[in-house]
């Protein structure tokens, strides 16, 4: 068995929570990061949901790959869907990513499953921030994961408007409160 590689789109990229031997920027075709899932665990709960991130289906996506040795790939696998698959809202996943070094890679991702109940489809960016103000889960606050996940996709050079508006919004309430 050999190395193997995850790719990370929202926490996973700054909060990976596995052991990896390499890291490196990526893009992933085929599918877009959208805060499309509505979080009954992680960042809300089912009286009080928040909203996370999803892979949803067309464009492209950068985020993170991380490369994890073929000894720890069982311990890894097992990690990941503990932590993704709390509600199996996502299909698990394995898709060709490019490397920022041009090299290919399959990739494990997770993709949403548009025909679960926390399929939240495409909302517009003020019912997002709406949602995600108020929202907590086992995990923590909802606003707290949208801002760093902002951060860290402009630490890595990645413009994603969308998420960088909510940053702004929520960042601006939270001077305010």
């Amino acid at each position: 068995m050999s190395n193997f590689w995850v790719f990370g789109y929202g926490s996973l990229m700054w909060k990976p929570g596995f052991q990896h031997v390499n890291a490196r920027p990526a893009l992933l075709r085929g599918a877009h990061r959208s805060l499309c899932v509505y979080s009954w665990v992680h960042r809300g709960t089912q009286e009080r949901p928040g909203l996370v991130f999803g892979l949803d289906r067309g464009g492209a996506c950068r985020g993170m790959a991380f490369e994890v040795t073929a000894n720890d790939r069982e311990e890894t696998i097992t990690y990941l869907r503990e932590r993704e698959q709390a509600t199996m809202v996502y299909l698990e996943k394995w898709r060709k990513v490019r490397l920022d070094t041009g090299e290919t890679v399959e990739a494990l991702t997770y993709i949403v499953d548009r025909k679960h109940a926390q399929y939240a489809g495409a909302l517009a960016l003020e019912t997002q921030l709406e949602i995600v103000s108020g929202a907590v889960g086992q995990s923590g606050e909802n606003p707290e994961y949208v801002q760093n996940t902002a951060a860290h996709l402009e630490e890595l050079g990645i413009d994603d408007a969308g998420v960088s508006w909510l940053a702004r919004k929520l960042n601006a309430e939270n001077s305010t409160t």
